[in-house]
Formats: structure tokens, sequence, C-alpha cells
């Protein structure tokens, strides 16, 4: 998608995971992009979401409503 640095990201693990290791890290300081994580497998596949796709999908679950 986009030419993102992995060295550049500061990840950060979600404050409602709960602290029982089944948690997701964003990183969300690269702008156009946030980068998603399993906590787990820190060297495994990275996600990439466009910074306005990742805002809406985590207003619909502040909301509690689905994402379309």
């Amino acid at each position: 998608m986009y030419d993102v640095s992995m060295s550049s990201a500061r990840w950060r693990t979600s404050s409602r995971s709960g602290g029982n290791g089944n948690c997701v890290e964003v990183a969300d300081n690269l702008g156009a992009v946030v980068l998603v994580r399993d906590s787990k497998d820190r060297s495994g596949p990275v996600l990439e979401f466009r910074s306005a796709t990742w805002a809406t999908f985590t207003m619909s679950l502040k909301d509690g409503r689905p994402s379309a």
C-alpha cells in the first residue's frame, strides 16, 4: 500500500486488552497508515490500514455498531 518504515513505528497495546495475552498492538504514529500486529508474534505479519479507515473502524466499535 504505502512505503512505510517499520523502524519508525511506535507500537502500543490497547488499554482494553485486559492483560490476558490476547492483544493486538497498534502503531498509529505514521501519518497516512496505521499498522496492527499480534502482540504474541511481534515478528509475524503486520496489517496495514489507511488512517481514515482505521478511525472509522474504531469509532464504530466505540459506538457499539459494526463498521460497514
